[in-house]
């Protein structure tokens, strides 16, 4: 193979970046280790609380917004630089300091007991990257551009926003219901006939007159008719 398709291949690599695998992570109750106390550092904390984290923050100089969480209980600072050892038992820690040599610190420590770290706008150093999302009940939305364009994954979300209001909450949960009342039937349902049973624009257009009721019957009887 010659050395100019090698170099074409591996410029191709260059531009993709990284090719990051996605997921959703269940860290409720888990240990989450926050170092620093600025406006990113209580941006990150916000997101961990939003998904039921035990969050621990350490830095020696705090915004006024992590101080009230930790009055509320809702957090525990350590007020005081970052000391290695900090990261013992967390499952994510998330380096949110101005001073690049802490963060790398941070990162070393992280990678010896297998500990997945985020630094800010540093995605190169990074074991994961927190994407932008829209939450509505049980129903997630992520957005990534594999960090390279933040700005562009929040446009793209706010877009979404827009588009998918509070009843994709209310559908969610039906849907679950339904799900469970079938099962417990022992109807067998194929993923093609759940495909075909979901007709979105009637059962959002009923959600938003508040007709769960309706949703719920239609959703059956489309399942009974595509099963049968």
């Amino acid at each position: 193979m010659s050395k100019e398709l090698f170099s074409t291949k591996e410029s191709k690599q260059a531009n993709q970046g990284l090719a990051y695998y996605p997921m959703f992570l269940n860290i409720s109750g888990k240990r989450c280790v926050v170092v620093g106390g600025g406006h990113i550092a209580l941006r990150k904390v916000r997101a961990l609380l939003e998904h039921g984290a035990s969050v621990e923050v350490i830095s020696p100089a705090l915004c006024t917004e992590l101080i009230e969480l930790e009055k509320r209980g809702r957090i525990c600072i350590l007020h005081r630089q970052y000391q290695p050892g900090d990261l013992q038992k967390a499952l994510i820690a998330i380096a949110a300091t101005d001073n690049s040599d802490i963060n790398q610190q941070i990162v070393k420590e992280a990678r010896g007991k297998a500990v997945l770290v985020n630094v800010a706008d540093d995605p190169e150093s990074s074991d994961f990257i927190v994407p932008s999302y829209v939450r509505r009940g049980d129903m997630t939305i992520a957005v990534s551009t594999a960090g390279r364009s933040p700005a562009l994954a929040r446009k793209i979300r706010t877009r979404l926003e827009k588009e998918f209001g509070d009843e994709y909450a209310s559908l969610v949960r039906l849907i679950g219901e339904v799900r469970a009342e079938v099962k417990r039937q022992g109807i067998k349902v194929s993923g093609d006939d759940w495909q075909e049973a979901l007709d979105l624009d009637l059962m959002i257009d009923l959600l938003k007159r508040g007709d769960e009721k309706k949703v719920r019957a239609v959703l059956l009887n489309k399942l009974m008719r595509t099963s049968g």
